[in-house]
């Protein structure tokens, strides 16, 4: 029995596991065009680790974005550059830069500013 079986197109999180990673995906992400969505988590902590499902399912249905996953034990320079103080903290970057900021295990509110991002409102066309 195949799991997952018609999904293989589906975004999926990408773990940062190193400075280099996240520096990778930045530049990525921005020749792309792509927003980055980032979960800064730990695997000690239970609210962060109660949002990854959440994270998740945002990754596969706004798959034009990137999501990573940034595990603060393991990337500690990313974490302090950006300042996550809390886990979790989630941080949305166009262009390199960072663009908003969600602190605390709040699907709905996390959900709302990932479709405020990604809203296509941004492009206003003139006829």
């Amino acid at each position: 029995m195949e799991e997952g079986q018609g999904q293989q197109n589906t975004a999926r999180v990408l773990k940062v596991d190193s400075k280099d990673s996240w520096d990778s995906y930045v530049i990525q992400a921005s020749e792309q065009g792509s927003p980055i969505v980032a979960h800064f988590t730990a695997a000690w902590c239970m609210p962060s680790v109660a949002m990854n499902p959440v994270f998740e399912e945002l990754a596969s249905t706004h798959q034009e974005a990137l999501f990573v996953a940034v595990d603060l034990d393991d990337v500690k320079e990313v974490a302090s550059k950006y300042e996550i103080k809390a886990m979790p903290t989630f941080l949305v970057m166009k262009e390199g830069a960072q663009v908003d900021k969600l602190v605390g295990a709040n699907p709905d509110e996390i959900r709302k500013m990932i479709e405020r991002i990604l809203a296509p409102s941004s492009h206003i066309y003139v006829a």
